[in-house]
């Protein structure tokens, strides 16, 4: 390929050599052109600002003039772009961009306190052993220069014995050197791998703790993607600063021990030490403040790549989780426009980076390649071309004049192919040093991303919380407080120091969305073991928001919310919605959820007992099919009716105080269904049910109903209650007082307080 464009170069300047023009116009007008070309492409992005600026300015002036005439303009606007526009604004109010700033020091510090923790620790080795294999690399690439050098002197002295000697010594050096060079790659691994688990282990406490993993997406707004910034960011982050590390140290030592090598060979050519040096720093510090002035921000751009490209992720997750009601509605077509329109915005933004790389790389490898080659060239010609005098040997003043000149020859040779090595050395090195630049602002992006992924885990398991969307408009009636646009959680959790307390009593207590929505101004009641308590009410009325609110899910904006003392191995309140959680594991870890093995042995459960619960449930057959060790993908082995009895087999495996059932049996036939109530009842759990089943009004004493526009009433439910009970009043708003009286138990049950 070279030859055929040599030839047809050669053709076209002969041709235009026949016209009357030179090679010489020819060359100095393709340098302009390529010269403008670039100024063109750099001074384009400012011109189509202006340009679009003015645009806007007259486009304003039109619209003025139509209003005046009574005349509309039609906004016209891509929708894609409108969503792309409104994706990027949203993340950028969340946070700055990264860059390399006291913010980016600090949060690195953060980092590395977490993935170095103490000053002995296996990382500490690990740096240690990585830095001695760098420094050793170095004093080997020093040497096996200076054996080159004594190489080519013994070829042009045709020293056939000396040759062979360091020829075979420079075999011997090979073998040292791949092995500390394959070192250090596997101690960067190690190194990388090690960073990551640290971090991992942190994320995860942070991400577990007081129920972070829920309220993180739920309650706070700004991380979308934890999936993504838990894995790739955390991974992507500790292979960078692994690499980062060495790509840092080598460079310095290769600088500090071959410029001492340099000076030494200069000396020994009696040669001036300080012109080379100087020049080098002049020509290299010149070429980074310009490569530093005009290199992109690749900071920002590789922290919006990965935001878009966990976007993409997390439209993929959003498919795969809804994949049956997607399939069901035949929304197909949309799932693939919005998947490709993500896609699309991140091919968008990578051949940007890939476009502002182009010209980048292009002026970086002008100035390592050839601006600091031929600087190199004239540090190494000094010291012959400046030399005061040649070395001579032991034997000089017996020679003749040839030998001497053929020795200095030698000599000058040596010193050159030495010098030479340890430049191409030192250029490498200043060169890493450069393309660093671009890692450590890549760095930052993945710093900001992980730092703050752990700095909102942490805010989050604290309760203290962000959500864009939550704005002071939204109060009524003074019933929230916000401070910086965010609700302040003013309600009060108060747990019971005496044990034998098992009463759950709200005391105006609001019931408020996260997204600051008042669904329930004040709620008052008290809940007593065996007060089976019914829930009703319209969608959105405040039923489930009611269970979350007492599980500790929610914040309480306000009153206070009295629950019972945790007791030992007994949990207080046991949650089951409509659409159980099928865990990953056996048909033991299924009922057993989320106790282990481990727990359930430490609580004598047998598995006869485990065997009986399966019975009370109507679920006998699947042991009968499998075995309590059988692993299986139990979310599309159960059927739904038998994965809420599944839930149900949990409830009656825990015992707990309270059941909050949440439409949890409407896949389960009548007769079972009352069978499981009944059971629950007479286990002593006191029921606290969201249904719209008649069916179930009979298992219940007490009844709280939701109109939907804030109101509520609260009030014991008749015996023979087998339908909706038309309420007595009519009002926004209804405060009763808590009941005291004891409600009628079955005998099992536990007595009124």
């Amino acid at each position: 390929m070279p030859t055929v464009i040599s030839k047809f170069a050669r053709k076209s300047f002969d041709k235009l050599e026949e016209l009357g023009y030179s090679k010489v116009a020819v060359s100095k007008g393709l340098v302009s052109t390529a010269l403008l070309a670039y100024c063109l492409k750099l001074s384009y992005p400012y011109i189509k600002q202006q340009l679009s600026a003015n645009e806007t300015k007259c486009d304003n002036g039109q619209l003025n003039r139509n209003e005046n005439n009574n005349l509309t303009k039609a906004d016209v606007e891509d929708p894609e772009e409108k969503i792309e526009k409104i994706i990027i604004e949203k993340k950028q109010r969340r946070r700055k961009q990264p860059g390399l700033n006291l913010e980016f020091i600090l949060q690195l510090r953060t980092l590395i306190q977490i993935m170095v923790p103490r000053v002995l620790c296996e990382e500490t080795g690990l740096l240690a052993v990585h830095t001695l294999c760098l420094i050793s690399r170095t004093f080997l690439s020093i040497y096996v220069a200076a054996m080159e050098g004594a190489i080519v002197k013994y070829i042009v002295r045709k020293d056939v014995k000396n040759f062979v000697l360091m020829l075979l010594k420079w075999f011997g050096i090979a073998i040292p050197a791949t092995f500390i060079n394959s070192m250090i790659r596997y101690l960067e691994n190690k190194l990388a791998l090690a960073f990551r688990t640290r971090l991992v282990n942190h994320a995860y406490k942070l991400y577990f703790k007081n129920q972070t993993y829920y309220k993180v997406s739920n309650l706070d707004g700004r991380i979308e993607n934890a999936d993504h910034r838990l894995t790739d960011d955390i991974s992507t982050f500790s292979s960078s600063v692994a690499h980062l590390y060495s790509h840092l140290t080598k460079p310095c030592f290769d600088l500090m021990l071959i410029g001492i090598a340099m000076a030494r060979s200069s000396r020994k050519m009696k040669a001036n030490i300080v012109m080379g040096p100087a020049l080098a720093t002049i020509v290299i510090g010149t070429t980074a403040h310009i490569m530093r002035v005009v290199s992109p921000k690749f900071g920002q751009l590789v922290s919006e790549e990965a935001n878009r490209n966990g976007y993409l992720r997390h439209v993929h997750s959003k498919i795969i989780t809804n994949a049956e009601e997607i399939a069901f509605y035949g929304g197909h077509k949309v799932e693939h426009a919005q998947l490709q329109d993500a896609y699309s915005r991140l091919v968008n933004q990578m051949n940007s980076i890939f476009t502002q790389k182009l010209w980048f790389i292009m002026l970086e490898q002008f100035f390592m390649k050839y601006v600091w080659s031929g600087t190199g060239m004239v540090m190494v010609s000094l010291p012959i071309l400046t030399t005061t005098g040649l070395p001579n040997g032991p034997h000089d003043r017996s020679n003749t004049i040839r030998s001497n000149t053929e020795h200095g020859v030698s000599e000058r040779t040596q010193y050159f192919t030495t010098a030479r090595n340890l430049l191409l050395s030192g250029a490498d090195a200043i060169e890493r040093l450069m393309s660093s630049y671009k890692e450590i602002v890549a760095l930052a992006g993945y710093t900001s991303r992980v730092a703050g992924m752990l700095e909102v885990f942490d805010e989050v398991s604290r309760g203290v919380y962000q959500k864009t969307v939550i704005t002071a408009d939204r109060n009524v009636a003074g019933i929230l407080e916000f401070k910086n646009d965010q609700p302040i959680a003013k309600g009060m959790i108060v747990c019971s120091d005496n044990e034998s307390d098992m009463t759950i009593s709200l005391e105006n207590v609001p019931v408020v969305t996260p997204n600051c929505d008042i669904v329930v101004s004040s709620l008052t009641l008290t809940i007593m073991p065996g007060m089976h308590l019914l829930i009703t009410g319209p969608n959105g009325c405040g039923k489930s928001s009611l269970f979350r609110i007492l599980s500790g899910l929610w914040p309480i904006y306000g009153g206070t919310l009295c629950i019972p003392k945790p007791a030992q191995g007994k949990p207080c309140m046991f949650y089951i919605p409509q659409r159980p959680y099928m865990s990953c594991g056996s048909l033991r870890d299924q009922i057993i959820y989320p106790d282990t093995r481990k727990d359930m042995l430490n609580k004598n459960i047998t598995e006869c007992q485990l065997r009986e619960i399966m019975r009370m449930v109507a679920l006998e057959h699947i042991i009968d099919r499998d075995s309590f060790d059988e692993i299986r993908d139990w979310k599309d082995t159960l059927s739904g009716g038998e994965k809420q009895r599944m839930a149900m087999a949990r409830l009656f495996y825990h015992k707990p105080h309270y059941a909050l059932l949440d439409e949890c049996t409407s896949a389960v036939s009548v007769d079972v269904e009352s069978s499981i109530y009944e059971t629950a009842k007479s286990m002593g759990i006191t029921l606290l049910t969201i249904t719209h089943r008649p069916t179930l009004w009979k298992f219940h004493t007490h009844i709280l109903e939701f109109d939907g526009q804030g109101g509520w009433v609260f009030e014991p439910l008749a015996k023979d209650a087998k339908q909706k009970v038309p309420k007595s009043r009519q009002s926004v708003y209804q405060n009763h007082k808590p009941f005291t009286d004891a409600p009628e138990t079955s005998p099992s049950a536990a007595p009124a307080v």
